[in-house]
């Protein structure tokens, strides 16, 4: 004896079934790639992210040791022959050869000569700095810095520790700066002066 024959739709079931689970696979392993394709981008945005960071804070930091090797300098820097050699290779350090040729010329002799015959010294403070704009090669940075000078008390000219302290001076610079060879290394800078009434 034999049962009733199955109708169309019971048939197609089992079909039905398979095909939903083959579409359920299809479906996961898709999302599982879309996962993977956002968690990649989202590194690699990140990793880019980092490396801008990374130029930017670079860029301060070598912006600040210009500022505070071109203003630190002083009677105890002179060599035997009346020159600031460890001076100049310390700013020489963070700056292009280009600008290291003009500061040569000009920065330095003045330097030189305000130590050596006035017994002049500088000494630095940062008070703050920021990245203007950055992109691949070159940087501007804006730095604010205060300055002390102090020369010889001339009422004990043979002790050199007794100094008078001029008042501290503000100084506002805009940095220019160049990428070389990995280094960020300062090319020029100007003042950077307010407007009237501000």
């Amino acid at each position: 004896m034999t049962g009733p024959s199955p109708t169309p739709e019971e048939l197609a079931a089992p079909q039905n079934g398979r095909f939903r689970l083959a579409l359920l696979g299809v479906l996961v392993i898709a999302l599982l790639a879309a996962a993977g394709c956002l968690v990649w981008l989202l590194a690699e945005r990140r990793g880019a992210a980092d490396d801008v960071q990374s130029d930017r804070d670079a860029a301060l930091r070598q912006t600040e040791q210009f500022v505070l090797r071109l203003n630190t300098y002083g009677p105890d820097q002179l060599d035997s022959k009346g020159h600031l050699a460890t001076y100049q290779k310390q700013v020489a350090a963070v700056i292009t050869p280009k600008f290291d040729t003009d500061f040569e010329k000009t920065g330095l002799p003045i330097a030189e000569q305000t130590v050596a015959q006035a017994g002049y010294a500088r000494t630095a403070k940062i008070f703050g700095s920021g990245v203007q704009s950055i992109d691949s090669d070159s940087a501007t940075v804006l730095v604010a810095a205060g300055f002390t000078g102090s020369y010889p008390d001339p009422k004990h000219p043979q002790d050199a520790a007794k100094r008078i302290e001029s008042d501290p001076d503000v100084l506002r610079w805009k940095v220019d700066l160049v990428l070389s060879d990995g280094k960020w290394l300062v090319d020029d800078y100007a003042a950077v002066t307010t407007e009237a009434g501000r």
